[in-house]
């Protein structure tokens, strides 16, 4: 779609943009950048997410960008008359809270497993929703900052593991537009300091609990962990020589979060976490990296916990593998 046309929507409301919950480094990007295109174009929209930004990179990002970000917690005045554009997200996601203003605008790279209209629909698949957004500019001849630049480069490589995972031609052709903008310095920045040690105790706990399985590389986490955290340590468990499906799921308060990483070909990770998790929560997300969750009530109804999980996973691995004999 055009996106000159998402701004004439947008012209006259007051508007949000809305990340998925506990949102990471291109979910911000992409908010950033969005944010910054409707505003040179005249139209104003205040960036939110639902839950804890509780990684360390992605808090890092509002300072080292000067990104200014509202929790949904803390919005007391939108209405059902107010615009929300979801990005890097879909509504009726399990990692998106359906909040009370209307959902007018999707912007997103992942697959669509529930449909839902729109006014205005770009959902593409390409490595990052950072690529969508810096190809806005692209098209459109719009000027973008420098720090502007530099945000939407850093989440089109994290998001595409440097360029390995899920990538493009439009990922690296748009990451080369912005990085000859950026200011390569806040890039720079970004790669110092992102770890805590409190990190470290998710990344025991998921040494001490791992097994593998004709490839596959179960882990649990055992710690109220962060949805950005999980999948982290899920990209960790796939580095390993004898591993090609990371499976790792953290048993928190509110119930089981699941994070997926595949390089196998003949398995799809978003299918695979979709059917798996079917009867129990909800899942979805690429063929290479997807996520699930399962709520606190459903658990009870899954008797023998790890041993059930592992044998639903393998199942349905299986029966992808002989589908594409």
């Amino acid at each position: 779609m055009n996106p000159l046309q998402l701004v004439e929507l947008l012209r006259g409301h007051k508007n949000y943009i809305q990340t998925h919950n506990y949102p990471d480094p291109d979910a911000v990007a992409s908010a950033f950048g969005l944010q910054y295109f409707l505003k040179q174009h005249g139209v104003s929209a205040q960036i939110c997410y639902d839950g804890k930004v509780e990684k360390l990179s992605t808090r890092k990002m509002f300072e080292v960008f000067g990104i200014d970000v509202l929790a949904a917690d803390k919005i007391k005045d939108m209405t059902e008359e107010d615009y929300i554009v979801a990005v890097d997200s879909q509504k009726y996601n399990a990692n998106l809270t359906d909040l009370i203003g209307n959902e007018v605008a999707c912007i997103d790279h992942h697959p669509t497993f529930i449909e839902c209209s729109y006014e205005y629909r770009d959902i593409r698949k390409t490595g990052a929703c950072s690529t969508l957004i810096a190809q806005y500019f692209y098209e459109t001849d719009t000027p973008m900052s420098a720090s502007v630049a530099a945000a939407l480069a850093y989440g089109i490589k994290i998001d595409t593991a440097d360029f390995i995972r899920g990538v493009t031609d439009l990922d690296l052709d748009m990451f080369s537009y912005v990085y000859k903008l950026a200011d390569v310095d806040k890039i720079k920045t970004m790669y110092h300091d992102v770890l805590e040690l409190a990190d470290l105790q998710a990344y025991g706990a998921a040494i001490d609990n791992i097994y593998i399985n004709d490839g596959v590389g179960f882990a649990w986490i055992p710690l109220d962990c962060p949805d950005a955290l999980i999948a982290i340590i899920s990209d960790f468990i796939l580095s390993l020589n004898v591993v090609d499906v990371s499976i790792v799921y953290a048993v928190r308060k509110d119930g089981i979060k699941f994070s997926v990483r595949c390089e196998h070909k003949d398995v799809d990770a978003g299918k695979m976490v979709a059917a798996v998790l079917n009867n129990y929560g909800s899942g979805g997300g690429h063929q290479e990296m997807a996520g699930g969750f399962i709520p606190k009530e459903n658990i009870d109804r899954i008797s023998g916990m790890h041993a059930r999980i592992e044998e639903a996973f393998m199942n349905q691995i299986r029966l992808m593998r002989r589908e594409n004999l």
